[in-house]
């Protein structure tokens, strides 16, 4: 890892935008947290093996465009009330108390439909299915690449990225007078992206492709053959890599900051975790297809979370190889449940200076004034007096300010992954975020600050505090 607790806003700030960058889906985001936590001592486990989890060792687990991550205290795992297992294993009657900090590693886009390419006036195309909520009208007029998974006939699942491709090209003014008074896109007609030249099929661009099917050049870029492609799930990304601006440099533009901010935020924090020094476990849990309600094995109404620490609990409780008791390890396990809290780190809107009647009259968290408490009473969020407090905690911890969001009653709210985390699971969860504004955008903004206060609290906050 790149960053430590004493790296400038700045610093932290270019290692996010190097970490989305380099994570244009969420399986590249889920293989590069991978790949940096193995980089800083983590062993990945197989969800298929056994496994033999060892007091102070780092494991992460990869489940399609999802990771989970954690680490083993040195001492064992212990309750709240302080006890622990020993130091050789991990054991004893004491439940574990995890300290989850829960993110998503999707964004919206537009993923590629089935049969993609089609020809219109001449123009290669291809058709694109809407993922989630984006703001259509920031994906027009960008150059495009495609991104995502390829997997074989035989199995194999191979990470794909093309160069810039494609682009949704606007009408012009002259054909639609009335578009700065109202722009209406028609989501199936207006938004299929433009990839090519019909006339021009038999030339070669400048990187040798001639071919016009475009899962050839998906499949080209991730070094296999078109025909051995069974299936893909590929989504549009915004081409423009991640900047700093204004007049300090205060402001990321980057796509993907919800949520890959938070992505960040935790596994960075992670790596640096000391076994030695923590009694509870603390895990990062980065869900796939959050944008899309999270109903699938990937995603936080599903089961990842809950198999893992399961597994883990099991661990402690003697459950499973060991031939402990099943009912123990249960009774364990609910126990670590009641006893450990999730922090649901997602994104939040800072008041907007264009559009501040948007906002609550009273709270209006602002750019660069630290991480969002997000609170909702019909629980869109999951916040309440406990979490809050222990997110206090957590920022008094790390010596950064916070806060409070609440939504205007006159606009409607959204939700995170932390009230499927708190019905699925039943540990306290509270919410937070960074501030950003135009969320769901192609390209969404931030302050430096911000994130490097979201990294700091998460250290605080995983390392015990």
């Amino acid at each position: 890892m790149s960053i430590t607790t004493e790296s400038a806003p700045s610093t932290v700030a270019a290692d996010l935008s190097s970490f989305v960058y380099a994570s244009p889906s969420s399986f590249h985001a889920a293989a590069n947290v991978r790949e940096r936590l193995v980089s800083a001592g983590f062993s990945e486990l197989d969800e298929a093996d056994a496994w033999q989890l060892r007091a102070g060792g780092k494991y992460v687990v990869v489940r399609d465009g999802a990771a989970i991550a954690w680490v083993m205290p040195e001492g064992g795992a212990g309750d709240s009330t302080g006890n622990a297992g020993g130091a050789g294993k991990v054991s004893g009657a004491s439940a574990p108390v995890f300290r989850v900090f829960g993110t998503h590693t999707d964004s919206p886009a537009f993923k590629l439909k089935p049969n993609p390419g089609f020809t219109t006036e001449g123009a290669l195309q291809i058709g694109v299915e809407i993922y989630g909520g984006p703001l259509l009208n920031s994906w027009l007029d960008r150059e495009l690449s495609l991104a995502g998974r390829l997997v074989t006939h035989g199995g194999q699942t191979v990470l794909a990225r093309t160069k810039p491709i494609a682009r949704i090209p606007q009408l012009a003014i002259h054909l639609d007078r009335e578009v700065n008074q109202k722009l209406a896109l028609d989501k199936q007609r207006h938004l299929q992206p433009v990839i090519g030249l019909e006339d021009l099929t038999g030339l070669a661009g400048s990187d040798g492709m001639q071919s016009t099917d475009v899962l050839e050049v998906l499949a080209a870029s991730a070094g296999v053959k078109a025909a051995d492609v069974a299936g893909f799930d590929v989504v549009t990304i915004a081409a423009q890599e991640p900047a700093t601006f204004g007049l300090h440099d205060e402001f990321l533009a980057s796509p993907r900051l919800d949520n890959l901010s938070s992505v960040h935020a935790g596994m960075s924090a992670l790596a640096l975790i000391d076994p030695s020094e923590i009694s509870e476990i603390p895990l990062l849990a980065a869900f796939d297809h959050e944008e899309v309600g999270s109903n699938t094995r990937s995603g936080a109404c599903g089961p990842f979370l809950a198999d893992i620490t399961e597994r883990i609990v099991a661990a402690a409780a003697g459950d499973g190889d060991s031939g402990g008791s099943a009912a123990a390890g249960r009774e364990m396990y609910l126990r670590s449940m009641a006893s450990s809290i999730c922090f649901s780190a997602d994104t939040g809107h800072g008041v907007h200076p264009n559009f501040p009647e948007r906002h609550d009259p009273v709270n209006r968290p602002r750019l660069g004034a630290g991480p969002l408490l997000k609170i909702n009473a019909q629980h869109r969020y999951a916040t309440d007096a406990i979490g809050t407090a222990r997110f206090a905690a957590a920022c008094d911890a790390a010596d950064v300010a916070h806060q409070e969001f609440v939504s205007n009653n006159s606009m409607p709210c959204g939700s995170t992954i932390g009230p499927l985390t708190a019905t699925r699971l039943g540990m306290t969860t509270v919410d937070i975020g960074i501030g950003l504004w135009s969320m769901h955008s192609a390209r969404e903004m931030c302050a430096i600050t911000d994130v490097h206060d979201m990294f700091h609290i998460a250290h605080a906050y995983m390392g015990g505090a």
